[in-house]
């Protein structure tokens, strides 16, 4: 275990303390729900740079790792584009639903790419486009957009900036798994 582990998994605790915040909030109002949602969200989605510092710079990188960090990432920003793409009554503005099915179907598709990759050709690593990044960073906006409550039209506008990035990463991701399962070793001939 890293330090840069134990980071990431401190991350993944925050996820479920963030979600029942912020339904918390939905359900009664109460401001301090809404600022302690807006803390821990912040927190978890600094801890993904600092964690990644920490593993880049004191030479951290694991396998564990590799598996964590993703997980952690999607478990915030899913749980945290599905809640706010609900209609929450007066309380927050409602994050398109457009982003919120374009993130999932990406995440599942790569996920079933992931899986057949492993599966037909083995241990297969794909480094993430900086669109990627680009998108998880907009999508992070947009969560602590609404969260903030702050001006709707400009949250239509992240929105789509991280519809486009999110659209553009999962092509270059399905492009290298493809890739990767091209070129995978033929089946030995039976004899």
């Amino acid at each position: 275990m890293t330090t840069a582990n134990w980071i990431t998994i401190g991350r993944i605790l925050l996820v479920p303390l963030f979600v029942v915040e912020l339904l918390a909030y939905i359900g009664t109002g109460r401001e301090a729900h809404r600022w302690l949602a807006i803390l821990l969200f912040t927190t978890a989605a600094v801890g993904d740079g600092v964690d990644g510092y920490v593993a880049r710079r004191f030479n951290q990188r694991s396998e564990m790792g590799a598996l964590l960090d993703p997980l952690a990432d999607k478990l915030l920003l899913v749980l945290g584009l599905v809640v706010l793409s609900l209609d929450n009554g007066p309380r927050l503005d409602r994050i398109p639903l457009w982003l919120t099915a374009t993130v999932l179907c990406r995440d599942v598709v790569l996920l079933l790419l992931m899986v057949l990759v492993n599966y037909l050709v083995g241990h297969g690593t794909v480094r993430p486009p900086i669109t990627g990044k680009i998108a998880t960073v907009l999508q992070m906006t947009c969560v602590l957009w609404a969260l903030f409550k702050l001006d709707l039209d400009w949250l239509r506008v992240w929105a789509l900036g991280a519809t486009v990035g999110t659209l553009i990463s999962g092509v270059l991701y399905l492009r290298d798994g493809l890739r990767m399962l091209k070129q995978r070793r033929p089946p030995p001939r039976p004899a």
